[in-house]
């Protein structure tokens, strides 16, 4: 009886949170003369004419192009964030005064809005030739995703021994030696962690995208807006559905093929006494 009850819970607690995707799932393979007359959960006659809309389409919204900037953007932002946070998680962690002053502020600079730096940050894109750019959209995502990269590699980096630095120092190995050679493979699952969530940070952003890119750069978020209202007469619910679930399909699978590492991360740590 407890284990149905328990099971129950879990079944409308999923529900209950992917709600709206199962409702833009349904709704995508749904025609627009189905949707006047069944705005329900329930699909009479299932039809794939809004992803052959929207992967069709190439002459005005190119889906293609969007899901090449999302993932450009997104890898030069995760793998930038990680070269500059593993060194700086490094130094903080083996730092009293990093882990007391130098992680604080940096969280806490996260913790600002974003569209406070929108002038400032277009006005120096706009300088250096960056606007519109996939380097400049990744570079921009890559300081979005350096806080959270710090806070998950400092608590990972802080529970490898000290004795494993020293002995390696006493071989006569260097500090980035040590970094590279001793800690790096140590902490791993804390890296792949910290890959899976600045790529789906990185292409879930929005403001960035819509701000600094107009045509060549824009980015999967930015253009899926852009398919709402495609065909004129309104928002097109179908198309919009389709265009949504497709842009959420490369984060979700790289959630899902690595949820085991992150599993392992989140709930072992990187040292097992």
């Amino acid at each position: 009886m407890i284990r149905m009850l328990r099971w129950a819970v879990y079944l409308i607690a999923v529900l209950a949170m992917n709600f709206p995707v199962i409702v833009t799932l349904v709704t995508s393979f749904k025609s627009a003369r189905e949707l006047s007359t069944n705005p329900g959960l329930t699909v009479l006659q299932p039809t794939l004419e809004n992803y052959a809309a929207v992967l069709g389409q190439t002459d005005r919204f190119n889906i293609y192009g969007y899901l090449l900037n999302s993932v450009a953007a997104a890898m030069i932002a995760t793998l930038v964030a990680i070269l500059l946070a593993l060194p700086a998680a490094y130094a903080i962690a083996r730092s009293d005064a990093g882990k007391k002053l130098l992680l604080p502020m940096v969280i806490n600079q996260r913790a600002v809005p974003l569209i406070i730096f929108a002038i400032p940050l277009y006005m120096m894109y706009q300088w250096l030739g960056l606007l519109d750019t996939q380097l400049g959209l990744g570079l921009i995502l890559a300081i979005v995703n350096i806080p959270l990269a710090l806070v998950i590699l400092v608590n990972a980096i802080s529970e490898v021994p000290v004795d494993l630095d020293e002995a390696a120092r006493m071989d006569g190995a260097s500090t980035p030696q040590i970094l590279w050679r001793v800690v790096r493979p140590v902490v791993r699952p804390a890296l792949v962690t910290t890959f899976v969530f600045g790529f789906i940070t990185a292409w879930n952003e929005f403001l960035f995208g819509l701000m600094l890119t107009t045509s060549r750069a824009v980015p999967m978020t930015v253009g899926a807006s852009f398919f709402f209202a495609a065909s004129g007469g309104g928002v097109q619910w179908g198309t919009a559905s389709a265009v949504m679930i497709l842009g959420a399909l490369p984060p979700a699978l790289l959630g899902m093929l690595m949820y085991r590492q992150i599993s392992r991360s989140m709930t072992a740590g990187a040292v097992k006494g």
